[in-house]
């Protein structure tokens, strides 16, 4: 399973554990690290100290390398670059949508980090690169939390025809045969989420967890902008029927609520509140879009972390609804590999096709 992704990362297996808000922590990092993948911790919901005793807990969980995924507009950005940046020695990439600038890119580079951002379109992959990505994970419409409106199969291979960088598949992978697959494609690898979330090691608690479980009709795992004015893929429960069918006034109250939460847990000033909100409008956001972003991870949270699926959201790709196991992530790893090696083993070897025959081209076939 040597692949650019592998030699570039320094994992023994093309399978990264993207980080998802809440869930992937310090556990869940180490775990991924351990069996050989390449896991991401979800530095994006996390205050500068909860960051600081998570990349203390990994480097005591495992000894390889690992990522850390942030993004530009939460109130600590600056000090999870500067902690990167002084982890360098393990971080090996930072993940992240909304990115940091040619210039913090450019840090990173100096540093020995990898840049390796999450897109939903081509035309993202592409100004990505530009900016100075090393790898691109591409996420397709089956993905889970927010995400675009082209499937993996027709968005892997148009990134894979226009940028000169390995590409990660991402959204509807689960297992064996779907790695074989992406690798087909001409994919350096694969990135789950939901499977790595439906995990022994995943710190969702068990009544959140039995609701993933439950899900048997990927119809029930759709895609949303009732959340923060995005699209976001989710599974079908209350709160996201009553923020579907409430008034614009009710969502308006309960984003302000969110937004008031969010503000009491990362400490951020309402100075900093509003220059995060007109910094947003700028970059081309709606009104409603930047008014609801504290939605997601505080709704996120109350069902992550706090056990209260019905009370909060539950992101998800459509891949849980063919997901009915809770393994450790060893034994996930290595059944997916496993898996796919038989599957490429067992792909049939076609012999060159040979020249027609000079009596069956005097008859016109050929």
């Amino acid at each position: 399973m040597d692949t650019p992704l592998t030699q570039l990362l320094g994992c023994r297996y093309p399978i990264v554990q993207t980080a998802m808000g809440w869930v992937a922590d310090a556990r869940l990092v180490a775990a991924t690290t351990n069996a050989g993948g390449f896991g991401f911790l979800a530095a994006a919901t996390m205050s500068t100290e909860e960051l600081d005793a998570a990349l203390a807990e990994v480097r005591q969980l495992c000894s390889g390398p690992f990522g850390v995924n942030f993004h530009m507009f939460q109130p600590n950005a600056q000090d999870v670059i500067e902690r990167v940046l002084q982890h360098s020695d393990r971080v090996r990439a930072v993940s992240y949508g909304r990115g940091p600038n040619a210039e913090t890119i450019a840090r990173f580079k100096q540093a020995g980090v990898l840049c390796m951002p999450t897109v939903g379109a081509l035309k993202h992959a592409q100004k990505a690169v530009q900016l100075g990505a090393d790898i691109i994970t591409i996420q397709g419409s089956e993905g889970g939390g927010h995400t675009g409106a082209v499937p993996t199969t027709l968005l892997l291979p148009q990134v894979l025809n226009a940028v000169d960088v390995p590409v990660v598949a991402a959204g509807g992978f689960s297992d064996g045969r779907g790695l074989a697959a992406a690798l087909a494609y001409g994919a350096a690898g694969i990135a789950m989420g939901t499977r790595f979330l439906m995990t022994a090691e995943s710190p969702v608690p068990a009544t959140t967890l039995a609701q993933y479980q439950q899900v048997q009709d990927a119809g029930r795992i759709r895609a949303s902008t009732a959340v923060d004015g995005m699209p976001q893929r989710m599974i079908d429960n209350p709160t996201l029927l009553r923020l579907e069918q409430g008034s614009g006034l009710r969502r308006m109250f309960v984003a302000l609520a969110s937004a008031w939460r969010m503000k009491q847990r990362t400490g951020m000033s309402v100075m900093h509140m509003l220059r995060t909100f007109v910094s947003a409008i700028r970059s081309g956001d709606s009104f409603t879009q930047t008014i609801s972003a504290a939605n997601a991870p505080m709704l996120i949270q109350r069902a992550m972390v706090e056990g209260h699926p019905d009370e909060g959201v539950l992101p998800s790709g459509q891949v849980a609804a063919v997901i009915n196991d809770l393994p450790p992530v060893q034994e996930l790893i290595a059944r997916i590999v496993e898996e796919a090696e038989g599957r490429i083993a067992a792909m049939p070897r076609i012999a060159p096709q040979q020249p027609a025959s000079a009596d069956i081209r005097e008859v016109g076939v050929s």
